[in-house]
């Protein structure tokens, strides 16, 4: 036994598989139109074929009623010889496309209109000895000699219909009754009828596939000026824009904005390059310039082993801020900072927490009575229960990576150092804030580097954290002006937000908790709030 496995016939696979893979290689407006025009044919040669089906039956139903009353008025009429008494029929068509045959299929009587060549064949006589039967000579087509409706009836010996007929009944069914009508004018009127569908179908069909190739290029128009616009920024024209109608809120609207939203996106991304590279080279050109004219002038005479080392030594503390300034380029470089955002921000690969407060005691150890020859006073504090503790706190942490976390504290010490002084204090502290926008509560660590010096100017503050920004007094001071820039990139990439306060102005960058700020009464106070993932208080 034989059993189908549900797959594709070889042979038809090798056919569909190869108009199936064209058709994928035509534009998408000629994959749409081919698509409606073949659903459209199917549609149309179905409603096709049950009108036709439907006229068909009716004709059928007409032309055997015909058939049925011809021969129930003929039937009662048959001789036993087989011939019909003349005079008694009233419908003298019928009288005149009859036709009796015997058991063998021998014609014992037929009308003038028929013939004497019998209608039907032997196999066909047997069956309507059984009972009555409907059979067609001929074809639909034109071209065909005689197109005839037969209805055979079984007769008795008596004559008058058999077992199958009503009649007379006799000793059992002996001859058949043969009535005949031209199918002439039915199977006309098919053709006809076909050839109309045809018409209409096909002219339907053509003026919908016209007007779908119209709606298609209508809907795919947009998507044209937004490849044509696209190329446009892959040939590097800036600011580039698609028209997006307003009136419309369909999927290729939609669309539309959201490729002006990326497009804005790379915009300001390419801006922010060119803006880093020009300020880049803009703060390198010192330095290095710097260092060669120490090298020229070291050159420009025999010089002494005292004075070689001097200006070697003068050369490596340009190197060295050189170095420095270029490791805080690439912590700016919107590579590095398109890096660290999307790895704080992943849910599948989060940062490890940082143990905010063992980093605070590292860094205090390591830097030891101060950071750039300036003196550091320590102290921390946890207001989490409304009263201070000098106690470090056992466990405060935050997600931020380690490294991230030790560049944002030594950067505001050094910051402090540099342009505060001569005393920066250190402040840690853990307190519950309101989040925003989900507006839940929150318990934030709070890490304040604070110091006694002249503070930064209110109009200042808030280009304090643009990059190489420095105020009037800061720049006769030696500095990059990037610390700020790179702390604020790195507690933004961990979901915290930034403060500065200085002589009694404040500043927020990325508002993110509702908190009271506390800040000192002299010198500038820079605030860092994280959001604590796990700790507890201190004992005692």
């Amino acid at each position: 036994m034989v059993s189908g496995t549900g797959s594709t016939p070889p042979v038809a696979s090798s056919l569909v598989g190869p108009v199936v893979a064209r058709l994928r290689r035509l534009p998408l407006r000629a994959q749409l139109v081919a698509g409606f025009a073949v659903v459209m044919a199917l549609v149309l040669s179905a409603g096709g074929a049950l009108i036709f089906w439907r006229v068909d039956v009716a004709l059928d139903r007409r032309i055997n009623g015909d058939l049925r009353a011809d021969s129930a008025e003929l039937a009662p009429l048959v001789r036993p010889d087989g011939s019909i008494e003349d005079g008694d029929a009233d419908d003298g068509a019928a009288l005149s496309q009859h036709q009796v045959l015997d058991a063998t299929g021998r014609v014992l009587a037929a009308g003038s209109a028929i013939g004497t060549a019998p209608l039907l064949p032997e196999h066909a006589v047997r069956e309507a000895l059984t009972g009555p039967l409907f059979y067609d000579v001929g074809s639909p087509l034109p071209t065909a000699e005689r197109q005839l409706r037969l209805y055979a009836v079984p007769l008795d010996a008596a004559g008058g219909t058999g077992a199958a007929g009503t009649g007379t009944a006799g000793t059992g069914p002996a001859a058949v009754l043969v009535v005949a009508t031209s199918r002439a004018a039915s199977d006309e009127a098919l053709r006809e009828l076909l050839a109309q569908l045809a018409l209409v179908g096909l002219t339907t069909l053509v003026l919908t596939t016209l007007v779908g190739d119209r709606l298609a290029l209508l809907a795919l128009r947009p998507v044209e000026q937004y490849r044509t616009r696209a190329l446009a920024v892959a040939a590097g024209e800036p600011g580039v824009r698609l028209d997006v109608p307003e009136s419309r809120d369909d999927e290729v609207t939609r669309l539309g904005h959201t490729l002006n939203d990326m497009l804005a996106a790379l915009d300001a991304a390419m801006a922010r390059e060119r803006r880093f590279v020009q300020d880049a080279s803009h703060e390198l050109r010192t330095p290095l310039t710097l260092l060669r004219t120490r090298v020229e002038l070291a050159r420009r005479r025999p010089r002494s082993r005292e004075e070689l080392e001097v200006v070697l030594a003068e050369l490596d503390v340009d190197l060295r801020e050189l170095q420095a300034l270029a490791q805080q380029l690439l912590d700016l470089s919107p590579s590095s900072s398109a890096s660290s955002s999307s790895t704080s921000s992943s849910s599948d690969h989060p940062p490890e927490p940082a143990d905010l407060a063992a980093i605070v005691t590292d860094v205090a150890r390591l830097s030891g009575d101060g950071v750039d020859g300036l003196p550091l006073r320590w102290a921390t504090t946890v207001d989490d229960d409304g009263h201070d503790d000098d106690a470090v706190p056992v466990r405060m942490a935050v997600r931020m990576p380690v490294r991230a976390l030790r560049q944002v504290l030594f950067n505001l010490l050094a910051n402090a150092a540099r342009h505060g002084g001569p005393h920066v204090a250190v402040h840690l502290g853990v307190g519950r804030a309101v989040a925003r926008p989900s507006s839940a509560g929150e318990t934030v660590a709070v890490l304040t580097v604070s110091d006694d010096g002249a503070g930064m100017p209110a109009e200042f503050l808030p280009t304090a954290l643009l990059r190489f920004a420095r105020s009037g007094e800061a720049r006769e001071r030696p500095g990059s002006g990037l610390g700020l820039s790179v702390v604020e990139q790195l507690v933004a990439a961990s979901g915290g937000e930034l403060r500065l306060c200085s002589r009694g102005a404040h500043h927020r960058a990325h508002e993110r908790f509702d908190m009271p700020c506390a800040h000192p009464e002299q010198g500038t106070a820079v605030s860092v709030l994280l959001p604590i993932t796990a700790g507890r208080r201190p004992q005692g």
